[in-house]
This record gives C-alpha cells, structure tokens and sequence, in this order.
C-alpha cells in the first residue's frame, strides 16, 4: 500500500498539482469532511476510472453548519482516513484547516438560490449556500477536471450540477450511486451516532424508499402513499423532516408519470439522516428500487 502525499495549505497542494499538470495528467477530486467509509471508497474508485490522478479532499466545512448543528462533534479520524486512501490508491490527500480555506471571512459568497431553499434547504437556512461556496473554492484550488459526488445526497448533487453549468466551469461532475449496509442503511458518516436500537429505526427510511419505489406504477399518489406508510409504522421515535417527489434535476414537485426523486429526512435520536431513491413514476421501470439495496 503506497501512502498519499499529504497536502495541509494550499501552497503545498499547488505545487503537487503543478507537478501532475506539467505531465498533462488529468486530475479527479473527492470532496469530503472525513470519517471516510466505504460509500467513499466507492467515489474514490471512480474518480479513479475518470482521471489520472485522484485528489481526496478531507475537510469539515464550517459554512454550512448551522446554529445548533454538529459542527463540534463531527467524527474527525484523519489517520484513519489516510489509511483508506492509501489502500484506494489515493495519490493525494488535501486536509486544510479552517483558515487555510478561509483565511478572512469570505464577503462573497455562492447563493443556492431558490433551489437551496427546498427539501434539507428549508429547516437549513443557508446550508446550501455554504456547501456550494466551499465546493467552488476547492474545484479552484484543486483545478479538478472532474468531479466525483455521491447520489445520496441528491439536493447536493443537483446544486453542484447547475452551479457547474450556470457559472461555467470547466469541470465533469460525475455521480456514483449511494452505498448501503447489508440491511438497507445507506452509508453515512453520521451513521455513527446511533446507538443500536436507534439504527433499527433509521432502517424505516430505506424500507419507505423501497415501497414506494414497488408502488411506482400507480403514480406519484401511490408511491407518496408507500413509502409514508413505513415512516408512520416507526412510530414517535422516527421523526420525519420531509417526504418529496420530485424532479432530479429541477427538484420541481411530480404530479405526473416520468423519472423521479423519492426523498426523506427524518431525525433519529439526535441524528438526521437523508436517503433517496430514483424511479419512474408511472412505468413498470421502476429504476432506484435496486439502488436501494446496493451493498459495499
């Protein structure tokens, strides 16, 4: 197992990045804030199948955390994190500090606009403006040409494609589908949090996503219908946050056949955690109930 090369600063990461464009090297990067897993090792993996050379970046971005929020006890393991770079082959790892990202408060900023304000947007005012604003500053500094993002979170995603395409840059943004335990969980740094019985409750949302995925052909009413369903039978220790069908891309409300996004928050405990599935609505296609059940 070869280790990465270690960036902390920014002068540090340049010069490594100098060295791989004087090669003409095509160059891949994996945004993270750590307490990698195998949902990781699985973007790490593409990015390697897209580019030359694969940048992990490891960095707990405080912008879009938001009063009351997790920024303090965050899992934070970056040795570990190294250790599964290097056995992914990582050829670098970008671990800056806050004022290294940051070294005045920024005064400009990137807005998410309307789209930032529905699903997780609407109970995290400004969540998405500051996930946007770091991801801006790190496809800079990295000077990636592409871009490697998890479906998971799939109000991200969406942002980060239109921030790409309405602010022209000049990077591939590249999707991989969400990674789940055996048992459904989807992967999450966040996962833990729970304690043992708390786990057995997140297990509603994937169950949720799968029935309405099965309900897909009777139209959004049925699927909505499926999957609220399961949420309800997790009783008060599930509380969920939102339940939407919508458009992938424009995250536009469906009320009619087409591909769809079924996706739920709910807290568990102290914990929030989101899922999401894709469909066709209307179509014996019914193409994210097998997302659902990918394994690591």
């Amino acid at each position: 197992m070869k280790l990465p090369a270690i960036a902390a600063t920014v002068a540090e990461l340049d010069d490594l990045i100098d060295a791989f464009r004087v090669e003409r090297l095509s160059i891949g990067v994996v945004m993270t804030m750590g307490a990698l897993h195998a949902g990781h090792a699985a973007l790490i993996r593409a990015a390697r199948e897209a580019a030359h050379v694969v940048v992990v970046t490891v960095f707990v971005n405080p912008l879009q955390f938001g009063p009351n929020e997790d920024l303090d006890r965050y899992p934070r393991q970056l040795v570990k994190d190294i250790d599964l770079c290097g056995r992914e082959d990582v050829d670098v790892v970008f671990a800056p500090s806050p004022q290294a990202i940051y070294p005045r408060a920024p005064r400009v900023t990137v807005t998410a606009g309307e789209l930032g304000d529905r699903l997780c947007g609407r109970t995290r005012p400004g969540h998405f403006d500051g996930v946007l604003t770091v991801v801006a500053k790190l496809l800079h500094i990295v000077r990636a040409d592409v871009a490697v993002f998890g479906e998971k979170d799939a109000q991200q995603l969406a942002l980060i494609r239109r921030m790409v395409i309405d602010l022209d840059f000049p990077v591939d943004v590249v999707g991989v589908p969400t990674v789940r335990e055996p048992d459904g969980l989807a992967l999450s740094s966040r996962n833990a949090y729970l304690s043992d019985e708390e786990r057995r409750t997140a297990l509603a949302l994937s169950r949720a996503l799968r029935a309405g995925a099965a309900a897909a052909t009777g139209g959004p009413v049925a699927v909505r219908e499926a999957a609220r369903r399961e949420l309800d039978a997790a009783g008060a220790a599930l509380r969920t946050d939102y339940l939407e069908l919508v458009d992938p891309a424009t995250l536009d409300p469906v009320s009619g056949p087409g591909p769809a996004l079924l996706a739920v928050a709910a807290s568990v405990g102290t914990t929030r955690l989101i899922d999401n599935v894709v469909m066709i609505v209307g179509s014996t296609a019914a193409a994210g109930e097998a997302r659902t059940h990918k394994e690591p």
